[in-house]
C-alpha cells in the first residue's frame, strides 16, 4: 500500500528530470553535426583560440581574486574582532545585489576617458589625453575586477559558514600551542575550510563562463559572446550548439575538478562542543588593517558604483521615470515572480518526494534535474530553443499538409521559452533552500501525521510548508532576484516587443547612454539587497550556540 502511493511522486521526480534535462541533451546532440564543417574552419581559424584562452585568463583570474576577497574577509569577520566587524559581517554581501555587467558600465562610466575622474585629473594638472597612465577599464583585467568584485561573496558566504562551524576545541588547541592570529588561520581554519572555499571558488568560476554582459561590454572574445555571433552573425544555429557544448564542457570539468579536490580530503571536528567562538582581538595597526581589508571590497563592490547609479538616476529621473519604465518593471517583475513561484512548486516536488522515497535512482534523479545552475544562461537558451522550433516547425507542417493552416510560433519566442529555461537555470538554488528546510523537520512529524491520516500532499501543506517558511521565502526571493538580473537567456528567447530591466539597462549601456540605463539598473540592485540580508541572517545563524551579532 505504501509502495503503490508512493509511485507518483518517484515517476513524476524521474519525468520532470527527463524534462528539464531536455536543453543539455539538445545541445549536446549537435555535437558531431556535419553541416558546420566550414563555419568550424573559420571559427578555428580566426577567433576560436581567443574564445578558450579569454575564457581561461578569466575563470583563472576571477577565481584567484574572489579566493583573495572572500576568504580573507570571511575569517576577519568570523574570528576575528575589530572596529566595524558587525557591520562588515553582513554589508559584505552586498555586492551580490549588482549584476556584473551593471558594475562594469558604471565604472567605465566614471573611470573611462570621458568619465569625471580622468576630465578632473587633466583640468586639476593641466594634462592632455597622452600626457599621463590610467589604467584601461574595458581590458582582460578590467573584466577580471568587476566579476571579482560581484563573486567573491559565493566563496565569502560559504567560507564564513565553515569558519563559524568550527569546534571550539579546535581553535583553543592551536593557541595553547602558541599560535598566532595568521599561524592559526593557515594551519587550522584555512584546511578545515578548505571544502567550502573550493565549493565558494567553483562556484565563481562557473557564474564567469556564464557571463554575457561584461564581456561583451569590454569587448573581450568568449564562449558566450561567440555562441551570440555565431547564432545571429553567421547564422549557425547547429555551430552555435557546438560552441555550447564547449562551454557546457568547461564547466563540467570544473565541477569534476571541484569534487575530486575533495575525494580523499576528509574533515572531522574533535567535539560536538559549541559556545561562543574565542575571537581574537585585534588593535592598533592590525586592526585598522583588518577594518580596510573590509572596506575596499564593499566600497569597490557596492558603496561606489550604487552611489553613481543614484546620482546618475537622479539626475535623469524626469526622462527615464515614464511610461515605458513602469511596463519595463512590471514586466520584470511579474516574470520574475511567475518564475519564482513555479521554480519553488517544482523543489517542493522534488525535495519533498525525495523525503517519501529514499533512494539512490530518486537521489540521482533529483540532483540530475537541478544541474541546470552548473549551465551558463546562453547554453540553455540554445537549448530551449532548439527543441523548441523543432516541435514548432514539425506542427506547422503537419498542420499545413493536413489542414492548410499555419499554426506559427507556438513555443519560440513565446514567455513559456523564457520560464521554461529560468526554471532549468534557477531550480537549484530553490532545490537548496527547500532541502535545508525539510532537513530540519524530524522525521517522527512525518510518522505523527500519518497517524493522525494526513495524505503526502495534506502533510505537506499543513505542516512543513508552515515550519519552514523562512526558507520557502527565501527560495522565493532568491530565484526572483536571480531571474531579474538574466541576461543572455532573456536576450535569446523574450518575444518580440517584449523587454525587461536587465536587457533595457544593457542596450542602452551598449549605446553608450550611461547614466540612461541608470534607472533600470538601480531598481535591480534595490531589489538584490532583500536576499542579501536574508542570507546574512541565516549565516549569522548557521552556528549552534549562536550569538545575534
Amino acid at each position: 500500500m505504501r509502495g503503490k502511493l508512493l509511485d507518483p511522486w518517484q515517476s513524476g521526480i524521474l519525468l520532470l528530470a527527463v524534462i528539464l534535462a531536455i536543453p543539455a541533451l539538445a545541445v549536446i546532440s549537435f555535437i558531431f553535426a556535419p553541416s558546420t564543417s566550414d563555419i568550424w574552419q573559420h571559427l578555428r581559424a580566426t577567433v576560436l583560440q581567443d574564445y578558450i584562452l579569454n575564457s581561461l585568463t578569466l575563470v583563472i583570474g576571477v577565481g584567484l581574486g574572489t579566493l583573495l576577497l572572500g576568504v580573507s574577509t570571511a575569517w576577519l569577520t568570523s574570528l576575528c574582532d575589530f572596529p566595524g566587524r558587525k557591520f562588515f559581517s553582513w554589508a559584505l554581501l552586498l555586492p551580490m545585489a549588482i549584476p556584473a555587467y551593471i558594475l562594469a558600465y558604471t565604472y567605465t562610466g566614471m573611470f573611462d576617458v570621458a568619465g569625471p575622474v580622468q576630465n578632473w585629473i587633466r583640468d586639476t594638472f593641466d594634462l592632455g589625453y597622452r600626457d599621463y597612465w590610467f589604467p584601461e577599464i574595458r581590458s582582460m583585467g578590467g573584466a577580471i575586477s568587476m566579476l571579482s568584485l560581484v563573486l567573491y561573496p559565493y566563496v565569502y558566504l560559504l567560507t564564513r559558514t565553515a569558519f563559524l562551524s568550527q569546534s571550539v576545541c579546535v581553535l583553543e588547541a592551536s593557541r595553547t600551542l602558541g599560535c598566532g592570529v595568521w599561524r592559526s588561520f593557515f594551519t587550522v581554519a584555512l584546511p578545515l575550510a578548505r571544502p567550502a572555499i573550493v565549493a565558494g571558488i567553483s562556484l565563481a568560476m562557473m557564474e564567469t563562463l556564464a557571463d554575457y554582459g561584461t564581456v561583451k561590454y569590454f569587448g573581450i572574445n568568449t564562449f558566450t559572446t561567440g555562441i551570440f555571433r555565431t547564432w545571429f552573425g553567421l547564422d549557425s544555429t547547429a555551430a552555435a550548439a557546438q560552441l555550447a557544448t564547449f562551454l557546457l564542457g568547461m564547466v563540467i570539468i570544473l565541477v569534476v575538478i571541484e569534487q575530486l579536490s575533495r575525494h580523499q580530503a576528509r574533515f572531522h571536528h574533535t567535539t560536538g562542543r559549541y559556545k561562543r567562538l574565542p575571537r581574537y582581538q585585534l588593535k592598533g595597526f592590525s586592526a585598522f588593517f583588518a577594518f580596510l581589508a573590509c572596506l575596499l571590497p564593499l566600497f569597490a563592490g557596492f558603496i561606489l558604483p550604487a552611489g553613481q547609479l543614484l546620482q546618475w538616476a537622479i539626475s535623469t529621473s524626469e526622462k527615464m521615470l515614464n511610461a515605458q519604465f513602469g511596463t519595463l518593471a512590471l514586466n520584470s517583475f511579474l516574470l520574475a515572480a511567475i518564475a519564482a513561484v513555479v521554480t519553488l512548486l517544482l523543489a517542493l516536488f522534488l525535495a519533498y518526494g525525495q523525503r517519501l522515497r529514499p533512494s539512490k535512482l530518486t537521489f540521482s534523479a533529483v540532483r540530475f534535474a537541478s544541474m541546470g545552475y552548473a549551465i551558463p544562461g546562453a547554453v540553455i537558451a540554445v537549448g530551449v530553443m532548439i527543441p523548441f522550433a523543432l516541435f514548432d516547425n514539425s506542427v506547422d507542417t503537419w498542420m499545413r499538409e493536413h489542414f492548410n493552416y499555419s499554426t506559427g510560433l507556438l513555443l519560440s519566442g513565446t514567455l513559456f521559452a523564457v520560464l521554461f529555461a529560468y526554471i532549468v537555470r534557477f531550480l537549484a538554488i530553490s532545490l537548496h533552500a527547500v532541502e535545508t528546510g525539510l532537513g530540519k523537520i524530524k522525521p517522527s512529524i512525518d510518522e505523527a501525521g500519518r497517524l493522525l491520516g494526513c495524505g503526502p500532499v495534506e502533510l505537506l501543506r499543513r505542516v512543513h510548508i508552515p515550519v519552514m517558511r523562512g526558507a520557502v521565502l527565501t527560495a522565493l526571493l532568491l530565484v526572483f532576484v536571480d531571474v531579474l538580473k538574466e541576461l543572455p537567456a532573456t536576450m535569446i528567447l523574450r518575444p518580440f516587443n517584449f523587454n525587461t530591466l536587465a536587457v533595457r539597462a544593457f542596450e542602452l549601456a551598449s549605446d553608450e547612454r550611461l547614466a540612461d540605463s541608470s534607472t533600470a539598473a538601480l531598481a535591480i540592485v534595490v531589489a538584490g539587497i532583500i536576499p542579501v540580508i536574508l542570507l546574512s541572517r541565516s549565516i549569522s545563524q548557521s552556528r549552534p550556540g549562536h550569538e545575534t551579532t
